[in-house]
């Protein structure tokens, strides 16, 4: 059965993007427009931009705006949390308010005409919808290659992921209040959305490349939120520390081994050499053991402190 014309929020989260919103408020009003003039969204339909503690005049801008058009909404958090908590943050503020939400960066790259599509599969049953890249030229190599790799390794160790898709998504007010369920302060809503089970789709789109700006995930940042998701769903590099420590176990045992053949031979055994190289060689081993394992108790430790996730400071 075919659902009624939604109520759509379309969800932006913003950091230091003053020279991204002009053009942005623009195309999105006039998105929003013809979206409703098609009659594919109803008219109470709005856009949402979630300021993440900038530090230039993109709240201003955000507020500014809001004043002049009642279908562009503000929600200022109180500090920068990073992407993933400010897109919570609108997810959570729009939940009981929409049918549906499209979450998009400011950047532009995301291809707003797949929307309808989206918006199609929402209509015939799907909770959520997912952007799939199917053309990421508009990226440099290193991080084509890096992020083709990420996404194999995150399915290697069984987390189940959408490929090449990252939070360009349409999800539905019943998967809102299921993610509402999650408690959880290490967030990957990535992996997150897969794991609920809910019907879904995937819209392919070719990734354009940044007009203004410039991008918000250095290489720091990227490789942070990767291993964020590696150990938010998965235990396997713990248990890859625990077979490496076998692993090294076993190797000493044979130096032991060989060590007392050659002393019940009474053959002369320098020793120093091997000894050096065997106590660097396990001591290293162990060191990279016991930083996975620290990790992972990092992460226990935010979690049971239950701090929240982000504080709302302002709304327009």
């Amino acid at each position: 059965m075919k659902r009624a014309t939604p109520c759509l929020a379309l969800l932006i989260p913003c950091y230091n993007e003053e020279d991204t919103l002009p053009h942005l408020l623009h195309t999105l009003d006039k998105l929003l427009a013809t979206l409703k003039s098609e009659g594919l969204i109803h008219n109470n339909s709005f856009v949402l931009y979630v300021d993440d503690g900038s530090r230039d005049n993109t709240w201003q801008i955000i507020e500014a705006h809001s004043l002049q058009n009642v279908h562009s909404k503000g929600l200022k958090l109180a500090g920068n949390v990073g992407h993933q908590n400010a897109l919570l943050a609108g997810m959570m503020e729009l939940r009981n308010e929409v049918d549906c939400l499209i979450s998009m960066d400011a950047d532009l790259q995301d291809d707003i005409a797949v929307i309808p599509s989206m918006l199609k599969h929402h209509a015939e049953g799907c909770e959520v919808v997912y952007g799939v890249r199917n053309n990421r030229a508009a990226d440099s190599f290193f991080k084509r290659y890096t992020a083709g790799l990420f996404y194999k390794l995150m399915g290697k160790i069984g987390v189940r992921i959408v490929s090449q898709h990252a939070d360009y998504r349409l999800v539905s007010q019943t998967a809102l209040n299921a993610l509402a369920q999650y408690g959880e302060t290490n967030l990957f809503l990535r992996g997150i959305f897969p794991s609920m089970g809910f019907p879904s789709a995937v819209v392919a789109y070719e990734r354009k490349e940044r007009q203004h700006g410039e991008s918000k995930y250095p290489l720091k940042r990227m490789l942070s939120f990767a291993w964020q998701g590696v150990s938010s769903f998965s235990g396997l590099p713990l248990r890859l520390a625990g077979v490496c420590s076998l692993a090294t176990l076993l190797f000493a045992l044979l130096l032991s081994f060989l060590a007392l053949l050659a002393w019940a031979r009474g053959e002369t055994v320098s020793g120093w050499t091997s000894l050096i190289i065997t106590v660097l060689f396990l001591g290293s081993v162990q060191l990279f053991c016991l930083t996975l394992i620290g990790e992972y108790l990092a992460k226990i430790y935010a979690e049971v402190k239950r701090r929240p996730r982000y504080i709302v400071e302002k709304k327009c």
